[in-house]
């Protein structure tokens, strides 16, 4: 018998909701099928890509100073002290806003984007984003998150690659920081964001809401400043990262730091193909394999081979490692190596009890009104870890678990459940 803590509600006290997906789901076995099309991961292609013309991967696909700025804005925060140490003596933190922000400044949205996210939470590819609006189904005009009707804002997390400072930044001393950029924890990226609300105005959120990594940040802004939400909207995320969670990452950073592209750390003068492009790419296919239930996979790719090639015998690929491929590729050409070294870390080093007694005295802490959502399959943040946040937080009613097949990025695919909660949380 599987133990769960004695905090957390039983099983029958969870909340499910349901959507009849239609005929139009995805993976078929045995059906044509085009993988690019399909992707349900919140990172569109690149037209260059679609064609097979984008040419060598960039050494690093980070935002540099002089590239488009697209709808981003910047803000300059000064020096910043880290919680592990170290001393950031510049900040600068790259957000988008949509909407109006109201006379009372009550209609204000927090978004926090996940581990390979950014700011771009809404809007078209183009000059100075590499992808379209990666949450486009839970924000916008007329969606659950109405622009129409609230603020939204979205920030860049500190260590990021898409303008605020990060691992690819240019320190004071006129080269990227690289291989030096310190250590930084999801209290430090939350630390930048709190001093963003005051620059914007904004005393009190109306909504913080995040998934997986964003969702930790959520928590410690529940935390950290309490005063400063209405309501919090934690998805699909945990308390403290796991052993089991720190397992999966080890051979993702390991692989980037064995890529002999990687330099260290110091690459960003390399040619494009000469960076650690094959590194990332690998820690993108170990990632993605735990962002997708084993159900999933099976259902969508069984055992087929891809295309004419022969993976019995023949130095071929089955379907799925294909997919996978195309995963780690497509990461590359838009994110940074670093950065990805820099967040893994953050989310490594979460645990929202640590030197505040314990995760139940800590979430205790939280005093906005707080809705927890897991996904049914998810085998990265389990059903179990998003309840134990819902027994703790006092203002927060039993964890909805979202029927899915996809597994962790049921989040992001489930959007006509997970819309309708959001919506409903926001009008109650």
């Amino acid at each position: 018998m599987s133990r769960r803590p004695a905090a957390v509600p039983a099983a029958s006290a969870r909340r499910f909701i349901s959507v009849d997906r239609g005929s139009d789901a995805p993976g078929t076995r045995g059906l044509p099928v085009d993988w690019l099309a399909m992707s349900t991961e919140p990172e569109p292609e690149l037209t260059a890509q679609r064609s097979g013309t984008a040419g060598p991967i960039p050494a690093s696909a980070a935002w540099r100073e002089g590239d488009p700025i697209g709808h981003r804005q910047f803000l300059d925060l000064g020096p910043l002290e880290l919680e592990a140490g170290g001393r950031l003596p510049e900040v600068r933190l790259a957000y988008e806003t949509w909407g109006t922000l109201n006379e009372a400044r009550d209609n204000a949205v927090l978004v926090e984007h996940a581990l390979t996210g950014d700011s771009h939470v809404y809007g078209p590819a183009g000059p100075g984003h590499l992808t379209s609006g990666w949450w486009e189904t839970l924000v916008g005009p007329g969606a659950p998150i109405d622009t129409e009707r609230y603020f939204v804002v979205c920030a860049n997390v500190l260590g990021g690659c898409q303008g605020t400072t990060g691992p690819a930044s240019i320190a004071p001393d006129g080269r990227p920081w690289g291989s030096r950029f310190p250590y930084l924890t999801q209290r430090d990226q939350v630390t930048t964001e709190v001093a963003l609300s005051d620059a914007l105005g904004i005393d009190a959120w109306a909504l913080i809401v995040g998934a997986s990594m964003g969702g930790m940040r959520v928590l410690e802004w529940g935390i950290m400043a309490p005063a400063r939400a209405r309501r919090l909207a934690v998805i699909a995320a945990t308390a403290e990262s796991s052993a089991d969670q720190i397992a999966w990452a080890h051979p993702q950073l390991t692989a980037i730091r064995l890529d002999p592209n990687f330099r260290g750390g110091d690459y960003y003068d390399a040619a494009p193909g000469e960076g650690p492009h094959r590194g990332l790419g690998i820690a993108r296919q170990i990632a993605h394999t735990t962002y997708r239930s084993a159900t999933e996979l099976d259902a969508r790719f069984g055992r087929e081979p891809q295309g004419g090639e022969r993976p019995i015998g023949g130095g071929g690929r089955f379907t799925v490692q294909s997919y996978l491929d195309h995963h780690g590729e497509k990461l590359a050409r838009r994110f940074d190596a670093n950065s990805y070294l820099v967040l893994t870390e953050s989310v490594l080093s979460h645990d929202v009890g640590r030197d505040r007694g314990s995760v139940e005295a800590a979430l205790a802490r939280i005093t906005a009104r707080t809705l927890v959502v897991a996904v049914e399959t998810d085998r990265l943040y389990l059903t179990d870890q998003l309840e134990r946040i819902a027994a703790g937080v006092p203002g927060a009613g039993p964890a909805y678990v979202l029927h899915s097949h996809e597994g962790h990025d049921g989040f992001l695919v489930e959007f006509q459940q997970l819309g309708t909660l959001v919506a409903e949380f926001l009008a109650e």
